[in-house]
């Protein structure tokens, strides 16, 4: 774009589109509903197909039509537009793909003609979660209405589960950043797998709503750690309460396992993180040594053994539900209770300092002064005061919103 005039590089912004805006989904239950605007629901993230700037060059109104049929998950692409660049007007600059980016992370076979994807739409009547039902259970959306959920559970070995699993796992790429697709051909990977079930003319019918993976590691000597990698509840369903209640049958579904140590998260979003510690907290709130009296005598290994023998948490995440559920009964407005209760907190924060002096003091000892000199880089006590205060203020604004969302649970 060079040699061209200015004009003519400012009418092209006309061009530029967010992709995040012209994506549109839906999960279609009938055909009534292409035509429904509350049915559309937008991508949060669209980098990991379209690039970095998440912008689509060489279209104006475009939108893309990413549909799927709620139960069976048939997929229907297109995309329409009001205008577009011609190379012949703009010295050979041609409009991106737009198509062929999102077609190379979804499964062949999707559908391109809207009669054809209507016709699909029909065998959704007769669709079957695949694997086994683990729970059943309600939950109220926002007007109040209440609706009905089931979790299956699936592996890489459940008959007919594979292909379907391709098609969901797309969802990943615009709902969770740095996203990848997992092996399937590992055994060691387990699903599940929430839909709502709901009736039509007496018949009832599923809709797909999110899912969540876990591998099950190898623990010596003949024990397993399961690892929750990836959760993720459709925006249509948020708000629910589905999150919990899938994190719930994931516990429910190792708990009375014998070799199962303990349940671990891979790379938490923060989102997550919260997700986890209320559903954590709430739990530990059902056992005796997380009693309010128990609490308040400190942490101790008591809290450890239950929490890992009844609901699968390691130490580290016991001792932050301890943290939070002791927060939950320190009066705030009582200043030497509260005193008491962040300087604990802090103490624990402090011990990666606390090992760093006894870091430098072997070193000390068998460097030279100007070696030892060299390698200092232990940080000053001011420094310290200010990072542990910054430290404990992110944390208590983390515990205080677990708290909130537990006070109205």
């Amino acid at each position: 774009m060079a040699g061209m005039s200015v004009i003519a590089k400012n009418s092209l912004q006309y061009y530029v589109v967010d992709s995040n805006e012209a994506l549109e989904f839906k999960l279609v239950r009938k055909p009534e509903d292409l035509e429904d605007e509350d049915t559309t629901f937008k991508p949060d993230m669209s980098h990991q197909v379209f690039g970095d700037s998440e912008q689509i060059f060489g279209y104006s109104g475009l939108h893309i039509k990413l549909y799927y049929s709620a139960a069976r998950l048939t997929t229907y692409l297109t995309h329409t537009y009001t205008d577009k660049v011609h190379p012949e007007k703009y010295e050979g600059i041609k409009p991106d793909e737009v198509i062929k980016p999102i077609a190379e992370k979804i499964p062949p076979g999707y559908i391109t003609n809207l009669d054809d994807f209507l016709t699909a739409l029909q065998k959704d009547v007769s669709f079957v979660p695949f694997g086994d039902l683990e729970r059943r259970f309600t939950a109220r959306t926002e007007e109040g209405k209440e609706r009905t959920f089931e979790v299956y559970r699936c592996s890489a070995s459940t008959p007919g589960f594979l292909p379907y699993h391709e098609n969901f796992q797309t969802f990943i790429l615009w709902y969770i950043d740095a996203a990848s697709y997992i092996d399937v051909d590992d055994d060691k990977w387990r699903f599940f797998v929430t839909y709502e079930k709901y009736e039509v003319d007496g018949r009832q019918q599923y809709a797909f709503t999110g899912y969540t993976t876990v591998y099950e590691y190898y623990a010596y000597p003949a024990n397993v750690r399961p690892r929750i990698s990836q959760m993720l509840v459709l925006p249509p369903f948020q708000r629910m309460g589905l999150g919990a209640e899938m994190l719930n049958t994931i516990y429910s579904n190792y708990q009375s396992d014998s070799r199962v140590l303990d349940i671990t998260v891979e790379d938490p979003s923060e989102n997550f993180a919260r997700l986890r510690d209320f559903v954590d907290a709430k739990n530990c709130l059902t056992l005796d040594s997380f009693s309010k009296t128990k609490l308040a005598e400190g942490f101790c290994e008591a809290m450890v053994a239950e929490a890992r023998k009844k609901l699968k948490l390691n130490k580290r995440q016991v001792r932050k539900i301890y943290e939070i559920l002791r927060l939950h009964f320190t009066n705030r407005a009582d200043k030497k209770a509260y005193r008491q209760y962040r300087l604990e907190v802090k103490n624990r924060l402090n011990v990666q300092y606390k090992k760093e002096d006894r870091d430098m003091e072997k070193l000390k000892k068998i460097l030279k002064p100007e070696e030892f000199a060299a390698t200092m880089s232990i940080t000053s006590r001011e420094q310290r005061l200010e990072s542990l205060e910054r430290q404990y203020s992110e944390l208590e604004e983390h515990y205080l919103k677990v708290l909130e969302r537990l006070a109205l649970s």
